[in-house]
């Protein structure tokens, strides 16, 4: 492999503007990575070779000529197969969508990395329609992880994952409804995060955004180094005048969070799945080295039933009809898993009210929680990555609860890998922040990563 390709994205573009590296070499570099690891993977389902060869030699071009060069200049990154690319076909891993139009514009937050100057290099493999914890569908097949390809890389984010795991991406775009950025990177020992919500503008996504669920999701950056989750989110934040739910926040610095001044809370075990001892050990020992004070929120065990409520109180209907309505007459077997999942939650009128309810009172909770403490460090998942198929088994579903806590509340979380388990994979722990604080979440988790590592290149 390329040792280029394992710096950070942030590092590739320094190299770029310092003249010590040109991005044409640096794309090339890329698309060789790819084709090295594609076929055991199965991460990429599109490959933009030419469109970003001609981006590189533009790059170079301005580099040349003393032109003004984006932060992210000549950088190429890659963007999972639910947000738009011009000129490219969204399919969202459903078969009702696999020859869908040509997009004619960028999603709003490819719009901003590519104004920045990087470079969109590869469209990532995800579950069907979006719905699993593992990134398997019926037009592209499964992705494998990279560390172990009996194992998954996660949902629904799983092809950025891997692919960002394996140096074939320094850094791209997924999205997050129940942990789909934060899981995947677990599994394969990167870092990402799932801002606020309302912090983004979701502008360009398949599906769109609306419905109740709404509340639950955020498009959120995935990359190997915190580094670039840093530059990303400066990028990437802020009103596009399409997507209303964009709030005109402020957004800080991490750079200028004094980690050591912070009041840091830890739980190990969530009280809806125990995690796997390793994982309770690391927690451990982070929370030791961050002078973190242990205590678990109070009604953080509702989380799983809220996440399930929030998204099948008609029993997974509405995604049954949207299915229908785009042409997606035959599924696949995780996606009909997850419907099945949903249906005792099924309720009337009455019931869906008791179930918002039962949201206000466990973000009142957190909210009141949060004002004794800056950040929350706990596991991101009960496990490491799970062999495939394995995903909706009841015991391993309950433990993407560590996840679901924060798209219940709609708060900042971020994951960076902090060790191993005995069979060389990744375990990430998670860090939660107040609203609109990913500048917290994400410094502590910076600490995290220079105090154990980080992301580690997998065997060849």
């Amino acid at each position: 492999m390329n040792p280029i390709c394992t710096l950070s994205g942030s590092a590739q573009a320094r190299l770029i503007r310092e003249g010590a590296l040109c991005s044409a070499e640096l794309v090339d570099a890329h698309l060789e990575r790819i084709a090295q690891v594609n076929p055991r993977l199965n991460a990429v389902v599109e490959v933009l070779a030419e469109q970003a060869r001609e981006a590189a030699r533009a790059s170079d071009q301005r580099r040349a000529h003393a032109a003004p060069m984006g932060p992210l200049d000549g950088v190429p990154f890659s963007i999972k197969d639910s947000i738009e690319v011009a000129g490219t076909s969204c399919s969202a891993g459903t078969l009702g969508l696999r020859h869908a139009p040509r997009s004619r514009r960028d999603a709003t937050l490819v719009a901003r990395l590519r104004a920045a100057g990087a470079i969109p290099l590869a469209r990532t493999n995800l579950p069907d329609l979006l719905f699993a914890f593992e990134s398997d569908n019926l037009i592209y097949g499964r992705t494998n992880n990279p560390y172990d390809v009996s194992r998954t890389s996660g949902g629904s984010s799983g092809g950025e994952a891997a692919l960002i795991a394996a140096c074939g991406s320094p850094f791209g775009l997924g999205s997050d409804a129940a942990g789909s950025v934060r899981l995947p990177a677990h599994f394969c020992g990167i870092a990402s995060i799932k801002p606020t919500s309302g912090r983004l503008p979701r502008t360009g996504h398949v599906p769109p955004a609306g419905g109740w669920i709404e509340t639950l999701w955020q498009i959120g950056p995935l990359a190997r180094r915190v580094e670039d989750l840093y530059t990303m989110m400066a990028l990437l934040t802020g009103p596009d005048g399409q997507d209303h739910t964009v709030v005109p926040m402020p957004y800080g610095d991490p750079r200028a969070i004094d980690v050591a001044g912070l009041r840091i809370a830890w739980f190990a075990d969530n009280g809806i799945a125990a995690p796997a001892p390793e994982t309770d050990a690391l927690v451990r020992r982070a929370a030791q080295a961050l002078g973190a004070e242990e205590r678990r929120p109070p009604r953080i065990e509702e989380s799983y039933d809220l996440e399930m409520e929030l998204i099948g109180p008609d029993g997974g209907d509405g995604l049954r009809a949207y299915l229908r309505q785009i042409g997606s007459t035959e599924t696949h077997p995780l996606l009909d898993g997850w419907l099945a999942k949903l249906e005792p939650y099924r309720t009337g009128i009455e019931g869906f009210a008791k179930y918002w309810e039962s949201l206000y009172r466990f973000r009142s909770a957190m909210f009141e929680f949060s004002q004794d403490y800056d950040a929350l460090l706990s596991p991101a998942c009960a496990n490491p990555a799970v062999p495939h198929g394995t995903s909706v088994d009841e015991a391993t579903f309950r433990g993407f609860s560590y996840t679901m806590t924060h798209n219940v509340t709609g708060w900042p979380a971020a994951v960076v890998r902090c060790g191993e388990s005995p069979e060389g994979l990744p375990i990430a722990l998670q860090v939660a922040a107040r609203p609109w604080r990913e500048d917290v979440a994400l410094a502590v988790a910076l600490r995290l990563e220079e105090l154990f590592g980080g992301w580690k290149a997998p065997a060849e």
